[in-house]
């Protein structure tokens, strides 16, 4: 197999499934595992992958320039998807609830269309969050100090994770950039990846928001596995067969 294609087949593998690891993919390709290792060496130079002991993790073109990171940006893409998901993500807070939403553009639109009747507490490390829910008339709002990461407009660092540890909450709204049956919950900041895991460790039930482009990838950071989530809201799009191995983890899938 020359170069050009094992390296072509080498990138289409790993796309696929988020992550692999050097046995599976020399057997794969029918060739060793330094060859492998150097194409690998190779992609992780020019931000397709990142590589981990023993393994590597697809990271595509999240390095990409014109990729939209901006919190502005991201908030003029997907905008009916976003919608579609907030609205049956809004309907699983209940009234006496401690609700725990995320930062994140689909967040936000949770905040948006959550009942002007329910009567609830929302933690929120996202100041775009609190502001959308200040005239709430029956929401109580606590942001969650530290420091403003400005490309996400959410607070990280120590400060903020030391304050999340203090919160038990009954539902968590979880933002996320990447989810795969294997390699699990993922972002592509190690802060944010901090955040999300102390949001997960106190909250009872744990629900990630995530379009349909977002499933079946594998970010640099790991927040933790997919057994820690209880329920997946995504689009109406999305088909079974992509959704059964979110199913079989025991997660329960919302389509919006």
């Amino acid at each position: 197999m020359l170069m050009e294609e094992r390296q072509s087949r080498l990138q289409t593998l790993l796309a696929q499934r988020g992550m692999s690891d050097l046995e599976s993919l020399s057997a794969e390709l029918r060739v060793s595992q330094s060859t492998v290792r150097r194409d690998l060496d190779a992609m992780e130079s020019h931000g397709l992958v990142r590589r981990t002991h023993g393994g590597v993790i697809w990271v595509g073109d999240r390095n990409n320039s014109t990729r939209p990171y901006a919190f502005d940006q991201r908030m003029a893409v997907q905008v009916d998807a976003k919608r579609a998901i907030a609205r049956a993500a809004s309907k699983l807070g209940k009234d006496g609830q401690t609700i725990l939403l995320d930062g994140g553009t689909t967040t936000l639109q949770v905040a948006q269309h959550l009942p002007l009747d329910l009567r609830a507490t929302v933690i929120t490390n996202s100041p775009p969050i609190a502001v959308a829910l200040a005239e709430h008339p029956e929401v109580d709002v606590i942001l969650i100090g530290g420091r403003l990461y400005k490309r996400s407009l959410v607070t990280i660092g120590a400060v903020t994770v030391e304050e999340l540890r203090m919160v038990r909450a009954d539902i968590c709204m979880l933002g996320v950039c990447s989810l795969h049956p294997q390699a699990g919950i993922s972002v592509p900041d190690l802060e944010e990846a901090h955040v999300k895991r102390a949001m997960i460790a106190g909250a009872a039930e744990v629900v990630a928001l995530a379009s349909a482009e977002k499933l079946g990838t594998a970010a640099p950071y790991i927040v933790g596995p997919l057994s820690e989530l209880t329920h997946l809201v995504t689009e109406r799009s999305v088909p079974d067969e992509v959704l059964s191995a979110y199913r079989a983890l025991g997660v329960t899938v919302v389509q919006g």
